[in-house]
């Protein structure tokens, strides 16, 4: 019976190592090539999902990144359609892992400049652009500045009432997901996930990063007194900060509640 019985010990133990192994965080080595021409690829982003942490491909299309089973990757490339990866335990055990980007068809759109009637002159035309009139205001304790739409006597009480009064929507917006609300400042800190989210516009990264859709974007800046403007033009790394500075006041204020 003994025997028996330290057969299913080792059995048991080596299961758990098994496991224990398998959810450990180790590197992968792999390599990004186009998958029309199979040739590799440069300078692609890499970011793991899960660990919030970026790299890009070498000269030999290579890279190495830290990740777990069941973690995501996230493969970028200006002119390539994005890609999710989960990671595997064949990753780790047979390396060489191929990873194949798809190249995008890009049609040109026609340019057309009449609603802002340009001439090509300079002097005439900076008069014509269409100019964003959203102030902002600083408060004191606050970390940034707040805009408020076009300068009025009422701007400063809608940004006050805004911040001292949150939104249930605010509040929704950021409750239900704490966890990935706590991924901004590993976000800020990865100079890697910095350069790629300066390089975007499409939101694609923080929507992934954050589990949260597009809409629900739109709904933090709007409460936390961002502009129309703001929103639609700036790239995804301004987007990233600026959620980050509104979640940072929304967790002091209620704090103070």
């Amino acid at each position: 019976m003994k025997p028996f019985l330290l057969l299913i010990y080792i059995l048991f133990t080596s299961i758990a190592f098994s496991q224990e192994d398998e959810a450990a965080d180790q590197e992968i080595n792999a390599v990004v090539v186009n998958a029309q021409t199979d040739n590799t690829m440069e300078s692609v982003h890499v970011v793991n999902l899960n660990q919030v942490v970026g790299t890009i491909t070498n000269e030999k299309g290579e890279f190495t990144i830290t990740a777990a089973v069941n973690d995501t990757l996230y493969f970028s490339f200006l002119g390539f359609k994005s890609q999710k990866i989960r990671v595997t335990n064949d990753m780790f055990k047979f390396g060489n892992t191929k990873i194949s980007l798809t190249e995008l068809a890009y049609a040109l759109e026609e340019v057309i400049v009449r609603p802002y009637q340009l001439t090509g002159y300079l002097e005439i035309d900076v008069k014509n652009l269409p100019v964003n009139n959203a102030y902002q205001y600083s408060i004191s304790g606050l970390s940034v500045g707040y805009e408020a739409g076009n300068k009025s006597a009422s701007a400063v009480t809608k940004v006050l009432g805004a911040i001292l009064n949150p939104a249930d929507l605010l509040r929704n917006l950021f409750g239900k997901q704490p966890n990935q609300m706590k991924k901004l400042r590993k976000m800020k800190e990865d100079d890697q996930i910095r350069d790629l989210l300066a390089s975007k516009f499409d939101r694609e990264i923080l929507m992934e990063m954050l589990q949260i859709d597009k809409l629900d974007i739109q709904d933090i800046l709007n409460n936390c007194n961002y502009s129309k403007s703001f929103i639609t033009t700036a790239n995804d790394l301004q987007i990233l900060d600026a959620i980050s500075s509104c979640y940072e006041d929304f967790k002091v204020l209620n704090r103070k509640k």
